[in-house]
């Protein structure tokens, strides 16, 4: 493509090819069917062309197969293959066909997220009057820590050293994921929107 001034554009490089199993974090809100029909919400956490993670408030039997919609990627499906401390991971399964969609949308998630273009909290902050908190990780780790500010859905605070973003920890006993690294601590996503009436200076995590 050449500029209106006769300077060559270039446009960017492609993507590099996504490994089979390299999986991606996400934060994707959705829902899941279980065999008996049940619907629960859920939220996608981390996702490859072979397997998804999600939290999720009830875990089916290993083998069974579950249906899930997930905001961005549409409908995912195929059988539990281990439970996670806040939920279960599955074997996707599909055609071709869908597989060569789902790369594309791995793709496409990735890119934004190099570009920092994925949402930050949604919600107002607020610096709580009592800032101590403890941080529990997955491995039952414990560490006593406080935070730098709390929103209806996250919360910053120093931490150090810092888990993987992606990882799985309790703030008190609010549940979250490591969504990026601060200076000196990490920004938490929380598993579900703290109530509003909840909400105030006066919060205890």
């Amino acid at each position: 493509m050449t500029h209106p001034s006769g300077a060559q554009l270039k446009a960017p490089p492609p993507s590099p090819a996504r490994p089979e199993h390299q999986p991606l974090a996400v934060s994707l809100l959705g829902r899941y069917r279980l065999a008996t029909r049940q619907d629960y919400p859920c939220l996608g956490v981390e996702i490859s062309l072979t397997e998804l993670s999600i939290l999720a408030p009830v875990r089916p039997p290993v083998g069974e197969r579950v249906i899930v919609h997930l905001e961005e990627l549409g409908t995912l499906e195929g059988p539990v293959v281990r439970h996670t401390m806040w939920g279960f991971v599955l074997t996707l399964s599909g055609t071709l066909a869908k597989r060569e969609k789902l790369a594309a949308q791995l793709a496409w998630l990735e890119d934004r997220q190099a570009l920092g273009l994925l949402s930050k909290r949604r919600h107002p902050r607020i610096v709580p009057l009592s800032t101590a908190v403890l941080v529990r990780f997955e491995n039952g780790r414990e560490v006593a820590t406080r935070l730098i500010d709390v929103s209806r859905s996250g919360a910053a605070l120093r931490l150090d050293p810092r888990p993987p973003v992606g990882s799985l920890l309790t703030l008190g006993r609010t549940p979250g994921r490591v969504v990026r690294h601060l200076d000196g601590g990490v920004a938490v996503e929380f598993l579900s929107i703290i109530e509003r009436a909840r909400f105030s200076e006066a919060i205890i995590l």
